[in-house]
């Protein structure tokens, strides 16, 4: 049966075009002798043999031209809806007509009442082939190879749109639907039934199901990651409208990247930042931004553009990255003006003109070496980078009299295990001393745990490494990271200038950490792929685990102690930490830079020991 539905199924057009006029015909040919036979009451035609040949002479000519006239042979029985059945039912009334005047004509060679029993039969016949062919040639039971079994969940016009579309694909079949409302269970979408929630098990054993498709584009984000969870079980591959179109028309599985955002894969809501403080704190003044074509510093720069501040000048020592942010600036026609500056913040003449030429009011120091491993083993360039450069604009800001400087820091900065934290905290302990001794200016930190999508962070990673077909590479299965998006990021650090008052270190509310681990399972199911596992064999993408890098640690923390005190937003904390005394920074700067002048990162190491609280030279758990 299944050689005989292929072979049919491979015909040529034209072919196929013959076939179904020929079987047209042939239905017209029986339709005309049962109308006769119901109203004689017997399949014994008697004397209306003869004219019911005549008939036919004359109407099987004329229903070829009909059928062609209103394309009838082309109607894709795959696709086959009331349309269809509409052009079917006019092709039999047009016929039945006809051979009412046919029979007419030539004085009753049949009873008079046979065409209008004709119209119904022909009608039902040729309706009834096509819904049987359709049956035919995908009668259900096990997929052939290759094919996939579909279950879409959401009966709404998307998954409907969806069922459609898979009868034009041989590489999958649409079995059936699920769908949350309790009112839609049981009704019959085409010969697709309905079903809820609960009955998944079942169908994926019944039916063979090898695939479910969430087909809701317009529920929300929250409520499609609380849907995916709960189909993550099946040992069935998820996909995701509409991704799943791109699959099945051959796009790359970059194709479905590119619709992954951070929100997504957050497993949070992004936090609402947007207070008035911050167009009223930062609307019409000079800002200038270090580091302005990193991934937080773009960010701040397209925030404060929108606010819009007056002029942004912005400070960076990567000429790409610089020409990126300021093409992105004026291609998005900003009412602000954009000054770029090709410069490294260790470059204090450049800086200290900047400042001064541009009457710059507000700082946002965003330039920094972050990336944990590259740090630990380039201690001393990382150091003098994310500290002596943190210092030395700090400094010119303080001498000049501006207003604010607002150092951006990490959760890594807290008990650190690294050189990257340590020296994040080292620079937050030098600005809260400058504090001290420069009250005009109001220097604060904010401090917040890894940013999704920025550089160097896993999604990149994670996103390379699946459209290369995996693996996806994690540390430790129980290791976990505070994320948040960019622009939660960004309105975190514009929003706690507006509170600062002086040596504050604020910290976002950023709910619970996420396993990385998860982090990945959940990429790789918004990708429309499954998890490659000894349980799940078949599936695309395998996570492996590498161990531990030196220097990371399992979890991180966003504040030393709990001294934490509450800010006008109940999202942000504001904590007071302890810091060296004068006498005892002093020192520890004179050591880090003649650490620093002699290379030795033994010596960085020994001082950061000695003067960041809670560093360990070494991962901890």
């Amino acid at each position: 049966m299944r050689g005989l539905s292929s072979t049919l199924l491979n015909l040529g057009r034209s072919k196929k075009i013959a076939l179904v006029i020929a079987m047209d015909g042939a239905l017209t040919a029986l339709s005309l002798y049962l109308a006769i036979a119901l109203r004689l009451n017997s399949f014994d035609l008697l004397f209306y043999s003869q004219g019911w040949a005549l008939c036919l002479i004359g109407l099987l000519p004329a229903g070829i031209a009909l059928s062609i006239f209103l394309s009838i042979p082309w109607i894709s029985v795959r696709s086959f809806n009331l349309h269809g059945i509409a052009r079917l039912g006019l092709f039999a009334v047009l016929l039945g007509v006809l051979l009412f005047l046919i029979n007419t004509w030539v004085f009753f060679l049949i009873p008079r009442s046979a065409p209008l029993i004709f119209i119904p039969i022909l009608a039902f016949l040729t309706v009834w082939l096509r819904l049987s062919f359709d049956r035919f040639i995908e009668p259900g039971g096990k997929a052939t190879a290759g094919q996939e079994r579909v279950l879409i969940y959401g009966a709404g016009a998307a998954g409907v749109q969806l069922a459609n579309a898979l009868k034009s694909f041989d590489a999958a079949e649409a079995v059936a639907f699920v769908d949350d409302n309790p009112a839609m269970h049981k009704v019959l979408i085409g010969a697709l039934r309905i079903y809820g929630p609960k009955d998944i098990n079942g169908l994926i054993k019944e039916k063979n199901v090898t695939e479910i498709v969430l087909a809701m584009p317009s529920a929300s984000r929250a409520r499609k990651q609380q849907i995916l969870r709960g189909l993550s079980d099946h040992g069935v591959t998820l996909r995701t409208m509409p991704h799943f179109i791109d699959f099945m028309t051959g796009q790359a599985i970059t194709g479905h990247l590119q619709t992954v955002t951070s929100e997504d894969l957050l497993g949070r809501l992004p936090q609402a930042l947007d207070m008035p403080e911050i167009a009223a704190d930062y609307m019409g003044r000079n800002v200038l931004v270090t580091g302005a074509g990193g991934s937080i510093g773009s960010e701040l720069s397209l925030q404060l553009a929108s606010v819009p501040a007056r002029k942004i000048v912005l400070f960076d020592h990567s000429e790409v990255a610089l020409y990126d942010i300021e093409r992105r600036l004026r291609a998005a026609h900003v009412e602000c003006q954009i000054v770029p500056i090709l410069a490294s913040v260790l470059a204090e003449d450049h800086l200290r003109q900047a400042l001064v030429e541009h009457d710059i009011e507000i700082v946002l120091h965003a330039a920094a070496y972050k990336h944990v491993p590259l740090v630990e083993n380039n201690e001393i360039s990382g150091a003098r980078n994310n500290i002596i450069g943190t210092y030395q604009v700090a400094q010119t800001v303080a001498e000049i009299g501006i207003a604010r400087f607002i150092l951006i820091s990490t959760d890594k900065a807290v008990r650190p295990t690294n050189v990257m934290g340590a020296t994040k905290r080292f620079a937050e302990m030098l600005v809260q001393d400058l504090q001290t001794r420069h009250p005009k200016t109001v220097f604060s930190m904010v401090r917040f745990g890894n940013v999704l999508g920025s550089s160097g962070s896993v999604i990149p990673l994670f996103r390379e490494q699946i459209s290369k077909g995996g693996p996806l590479t994690v540390t430790h299965p129980e290791v976990t990271r505070f994320f948040m998006t960019l622009s939660e990021a960004a309105r975190l650090v514009l929003l706690a200038g507006t509170f600062a008052r002086g040596g504050e270190v604020f910290v976002l509310d950023m709910g619970k950490p996420v396993r990385i681990v998860d982090l990945a399972r959940n990429m790789i199911a918004f990708c429309g792929l499954t998890e490659r596992t000894t349980k799940n064999p078949r599936g695309d993408i395998e996570v492996i685990y590498t161990g531990l890098r030196e220097g990371e640690k399992l979890y991180e923390e966003l504040l030393i102690d709990d001294s934490q005190v509450p800010t006008p937003h109940n999202k942000i904390m504001c904590a007071r930490e302890p810091f060296l005394n004068p006498e005892e920074t002093a020192e520890a700067l004179c050591q880090l830079k003649d650490a620093l002048d002699r290379k030795d990162a033994g010596a960085l190491r020994k001082l950061f020991t000695k003067t960041v609280a809670g560093y360990t030279n070494g991962a901890v758990s």
